[in-house]
């Protein structure tokens, strides 16, 4: 095997193209803009910066969880593997917030009113204002 077929930017690694193993940029653009004032601009090569971070953060966090699951021979990663892994890879601080955030997830009903999504659970506005234990 050649380097450029093993290569990440080759896709080798992952299995695919380049462009598939990333979060679409108008999703990351659409989160960074909740950041800035109305009037603020982000340059392209910052949202590609991030889109490239926040991929591997989260193939990070992920490997981490499959890992895991295949030790225990299970083949479904579930929400509390990928909490566990953030604790793993030195994340503590998330832990207790994101056990909270899934719990509360895990409470609402799948047939829920239109007025109510369980995207509308923010995680936002509980970190750092409750406790959690």
């Amino acid at each position: 095997m050649s380097e450029a077929e093993g290569a990440p930017e080759a896709g080798g690694a992952f299995g695919g193209k380049e462009q598939d193993r990333y979060l679409p940029i108008a999703n990351i653009s659409r989160i960074m803009r909740r950041g800035v004032p109305e009037n603020g601009k982000i340059a392209k090569d910052a949202k590609e910066s991030m889109q490239e971070c926040v991929s591997e953060f989260i193939s990070f966090i992920t490997s981490e969880a499959s890992d895991k699951c295949m030790k225990e021979k299970r083949k479904t990663i579930n929400g509390d593997d990928l909490i566990w892994s953030l604790g793993t890879l030195g994340f503590e601080e998330y832990v207790e917030p994101l056990k909270h955030y899934l719990k509360l997830y895990r409470e609402v009903p799948i047939k829920s009113p239109p007025y109510f999504s369980p995207r509308a659970l923010s995680l936002f506005p509980v970190m750092g204002t409750h406790s959690y234990t």
